[in-house]
């Protein structure tokens, strides 16, 4: 039995409404259909979209971690430079 939300959930855009190269919003990383249906769908749904949105973080996350690591400890913009 699924427990009762007393909030609503609110919307996770942060006001930065762009898409990326695969669609998603580069604020909030919501889909085109996310965030057009978001007011209409139901606390399940709303609660579905909010782990997506974690996951997608947490790979964006870790591709980022996975470049750094690739540049290794230096800035990029001061590798091989001493001043």
């Amino acid at each position: 039995m699924e427990q009762p939300d007393f909030f609503t959930i609110p919307s996770p855009c942060i006001g930065v409404c762009e898409a990326n190269a695969k669609g998603y919003c580069k604020g909030c990383l919501r889909s085109r259909e996310e965030r057009l249906y978001w007011q209409r769908m139901s606390d399940g749904q709303k609660h579905q979209v909010m782990r997506l949105l974690a996951l997608r973080r947490s790979k964006i996350r870790s591709r980022a971690l996975a470049a750094d690591e690739d540049f290794g400890t230096e800035a990029p913009e001061q590798m091989g430079l001493s001043f």
